[in-house]
């Protein structure tokens, strides 16, 4: 008799979170890892690229891909960010198509739907944010989404308190095939520390920054050294840029006398120190390049590699 080893029946795959902008999908991925890898902020189109974290426990390894809301944008910005979101729908075990109850059902919300037909695995329902929803809304509207598509399972959560989101996670470990890591366990997360940094620094700009200036900034990190002081205690040294596109929005991004770039640099720090472990020196400078987001060369500089689709 063949028996399995609990070892072996351990479980593994990918699975992507897709959905249109600002419903919480990043939000929901730093529940479902327990620590914050991807930025938030209110405003939509706030993840851009593909960020891929792992979760490991004793059932196995899920390999999470948070995408950018599925949103088509005018420029090449806009192309590659619907390109990294639609692709991943037919390349994973498992698609989190994540929404919120409405009354209205919107255009692009049907084009969401016929996106998922591309899916070859299962696909579930993430139904977000049930602590804003009475529960007589809610039902309703379960029943119709079942309706219009079949979906593999349906989950209401809210990504912002994790309830509901522990059932999620079972049923991603029961649904997925048994398999080896393919990560090592104590990962969490494929993006460097440069990576995440220039993240962080853009999210606070998003928190802190007026409606017309957040979509067209990006962070540059030109420097990133770590040292020991004096005292004889690490610290790293940080010089980033943060790019707009307008000499306007440059004098927005630096604020009277340079408070407003000095609140996006101590918040951006705490963050930063925290993800590192030590104390960061963070130096911020403004830069202005025109059209920014419709220039290949420069989208490929900030990691957007418009030619991998």
């Amino acid at each position: 008799m063949n028996l399995k080893t609990e070892a072996e029946k351990r479980k593994s795959g990918f699975v992507t979170i897709v959905g249109l902008p600002n419903v919480g999908k990043s939000t929901l991925m730093n529940k479902m890892i327990g620590q914050k890898i991807a930025i938030t902020s209110y405003k939509p189109q706030t993840t851009r690229s593909r960020i891929r974290t792992i979760y490991t426990d004793e059932r196995g390894q899920i390999v999470f891909l948070d995408t950018p809301g599925i949103k088509k944008i005018p420029n090449k910005l806009g192309e590659y960010m619907y390109k990294v979101s639609t692709s991943s729908i037919g390349e994973v075990d498992i698609v989190l198509f994540m929404c919120e109850v409405k009354k209205a059902w919107s255009e692009e919300d049907e084009a969401m739907l016929a996106l998922l037909q591309k899916a070859k695995g299962a696909v579930f329902l993430v139904v977000n944010k049930i602590d804003k929803v009475k529960e007589e809304d809610l039902l309703p509207f379960l029943q119709k989404m079942s309706e219009r598509f079949r979906f593999t399972d349906v989950f209401p959560v809210s990504a912002r308190t994790g309830d509901g989101v522990e059932a999620l996670m079972e049923a991603l470990f029961q649904q997925l095939p048994e398999g080896e890591a393919f990560y090592d366990e104590e990962l969490v997360t494929t993006q460097t520390e440069r990576e995440i940094t220039a993240e962080i620094i853009r999210e606070k700009a998003l928190r802190l920054l007026q409606e017309e200036v957040p979509h067209g900034i990006a962070v540059s990190i030109e420097r990133m050294k770590e040292r020991t002081t004096k005292a004889g205690e690490p610290i790293t040294d940080i010089e980033a840029s943060i790019i707009c596109e307008k000499e306007s929005h440059k004098g927005i991004i630096i604020g009277r006398q340079g408070a407003m770039l000095k609140k996006i640099g101590a918040a951006a720090r705490g963050d930063i120190e925290a993800m590192l472990q030590q104390k960061a020196n963070l130096k911020l400078f403004v830069k202005v390049r025109d059209e920014w987001r419709d220039s290949g060369n420069q989208l490929k500089s900030f990691g957007y590699d418009i030619t991998s689709f």
